[in-house]
């Protein structure tokens, strides 16, 4: 995959990184060294690949809660996939409802509930309290996924609350933040968006899932374990069963 990209001439976060290396200065801030790509790879490794996993967890958690939507998602996946042995990016790219069941997810449970802080710049007004330069700022990324005010429902597992409207997960609309916005935006987007997405299409497409024979819908817990990254308190224990395409 890598080197049809760079067929096409397309340049992937490495080749960026190691471009910026050879250059003198990046953004007139000095150079960037080998140490320095090497931080940033493994920041965004060691992020995305924990994210993600909590992500698939969360998502295969309120699957499992709504055979409706699951059996929807399922049927999307295995009618675009058929008898193929890959799954491939064009694929991904056309599963709208998955796409839609992992913004829900990452609604009601963002992996960091609170972004990184920021520290105000200049002196500003909101709703009537007057914040100070130096102040540090916190965003509830859980609490906006919730607000009545923005999200009807908002306690119940909907994906196709996503049909026919332009929320962008990835920074450009406020009601959805799970990777912050800005200029510190999460470098590991686009890897943990991808490794959720195929996580979840490859799990849904080779297998049916079930619960234990002593478990019930109702007794699936979903307590949370309060952090940096909100996962599942508890284990959720899954069976899988070989789907055999026909």
């Amino acid at each position: 995959l890598h080197r049809e990209e760079k067929e096409k001439g397309s340049e992937d976060f490495v080749d960026l990184l190691l471009r910026f290396q050879k250059e003198e200065s990046v953004l007139g801030y000095g150079k960037l060294t080998r140490n320095h790509v090497k931080a940033i790879l493994m920041n965004v490794l060691i992020g995305g690949i924990g994210t993600s996993a909590i992500t698939m967890t969360w998502a295969m958690t309120e699957l499992m809660r709504s055979p409706r939507a699951m059996k929807k998602l399922q049927s999307e996946i295995r009618n675009q996939i058929g008898n193929k042995s890959m799954i491939t990016l064009d694929d991904i790219e056309q599963l709208h409802y998955l796409k839609m069941v992992v913004k829900e997810t990452w609604r009601l449970h963002p992996p960091a509930p609170l972004i990184v802080p920021r520290e105000v710049m200049s002196e500003f007004e909101i709703n009537g309290y007057q914040i100070q330069p130096k102040t540090r700022l916190y965003v509830n990324v859980w609490a906006i996924g919730r607000d009545p005010d923005t999200w009807k429902d908002p306690d119940m597992f909907l994906p196709e609350r996503f049909i026919d409207n332009n929320i962008d997960p990835k920074g450009q609309s406020f009601e959805l933040l799970p990777f912050g916005a800005g200029r510190r935006l999460c470098p590991a987007i686009y890897m943990g968006t991808s490794m959720v997405e195929f996580g979840l299409a490859n799990m849904l497409f080779h297998f049916d899932w079930k619960l234990p024979e002593d478990m019930e819908v109702e007794d699936i817990d979903m307590e949370e374990s309060p952090g940096l990254n909100v996962s599942k308190k508890n284990e959720l224990l899954l069976v899988p069963v070989k789907y055999v395409y026909n």
